[in-house]
């Protein structure tokens, strides 16, 4: 898949010894960093991308080159003590540049797409009265997608039952959820695609959890008053999936286990959430077990297992996504990725 075939425009590169200038220029002083431009809505960027992809490194090169401060948009990065299973930015990392929305739950408290849409939107708000730039870095799209248009209607995201219903999309096919969907609304099911399964889901947990069809609900319309620059950082999947295993063993070596182990005595398991989350729940299983080799052996192969499936469903997500454009930064090397999103966040639009 190249960012062609996903509709990303070209951009433009810089003449030759234009990008010494270029860095030259927004690496000045806050106090003289370049005019935004004309428009009349303040700009925030949005990076977003699957698991392992990068999205770390290049979101702190970006804040540091335009005076920028990050938001986490992962929903498990927000728990304290829930570090290295998340990939948690380090406290060097931290300090560098500021980030907010990290280590603000308790791993027995809750904390949905609605609290993510008041607490980033309030956070962006803070960022633009110090005069920095917004960055929102995230892979979970249902947030991103409610911070840019508002929070959903219907009850609040349970992350048990959207578990539940994920496996049974795995298992069972779309086309056996939209039957499903089509049984309980059908009036919602004929504005909807079966190839549309994140709006499926989210259709099956609002009825499952409230009662109600989803037509009885106002649709989002709380768009953020912004001009956001959204990018979705990829990589081909066979060399993703690499990443993605190194990255699992490297957690385990850091001491995943011992980490599970801790927040499983301050509640881990207690709350639907954050013992379902990617890593955790495989972690939890295999404490639960014997833990012979073999449990170890079937603990690391589901855990990586997961996280392949997590980042196969956040391509499908972003694919639904207009605002994003898609940078592949496996053909593009980090300085010149680093160019392109900097360049399309000063021009207009």
């Amino acid at each position: 898949m190249t960012a062609k075939e996903d509709g990303v425009g070209t951009v433009r590169p810089l003449q030759r010894g234009g990008w010494q200038q270029f860095w030259q220029q927004i690496a000045l002083p806050e106090d003289h960093l370049p005019s935004l431009g004309a428009s009349p809505k303040k700009r925030v960027l949005v990076l977003s991308g699957p698991t392992a992809v990068g999205k770390t490194a290049l979101s702190l090169q970006i804040a540091k080159a335009i005076g920028g401060e990050i938001i986490s948009a992962d929903s498990m990065q927000v728990y304290k003590g829930m570090d290295i299973g998340t990939a948690k930015p380090s406290i060097v990392e931290q300090q560098e540049v500021p980030h907010h929305l990290l280590d603000i739950r308790n791993v027995r408290e809750s904390f949905n797409v609605v609290d993510f849409w008041k607490e980033a939107s309030e956070a962006v708000e803070e960022v633009f009265a110090r005069g920095h730039i917004p960055i929102l870095v995230g892979g979970t799209g249902f947030y991103l997608h409610a911070f840019l248009y508002g929070p959903p209607g219907g009850p609040p995201s349970d992350a048990g039952l959207r578990r539940q219903l994920e496996e049974t999309l795995e298992q069972q096919g779309s086309a056996f959820l939209f039957a499903e969907l089509s049984r309980l609304d059908p009036e919602y099911a004929r504005s909807v695609s079966l190839r549309d399964t994140h709006k499926v889901i989210r259709a099956l947990e609002i009825i499952a959890l409230s009662g109600k069809k989803v037509s009885s609900f106002a649709k989002q319309t709380n768009r953020q008053p912004y001009e956001a620059r959204c990018w979705f950082l990829y990589r081909p999947k066979e060399i993703l999936y690499e990443r993605i295993h190194e990255r699992c063993d490297e957690m385990i070596r850091q001491g995943f286990l011992y980490e599970v182990e801790a927040l499983h005595k301050e509640g881990l398991a207690d709350n639907p959430c954050t013992s379902m989350a990617i890593g955790y729940r495989q972690a939890l299983e295999f404490l639960s077990s014997p833990r012979s080799h073999e449990d170890m052996e079937h603990f690391v192969y589901c855990f990586k297992q997961a996280s392949r499936r997590y980042a196969k469903r956040q391509f499908t997500w972003f694919r639904k996504e207009p605002l994003f454009r898609w940078l592949d930064l496996e053909e593009t090397q980090m300085e010149r990725a680093l160019e392109i999103i900097l360049q399309d966040f000063e021009k207009p639009l």
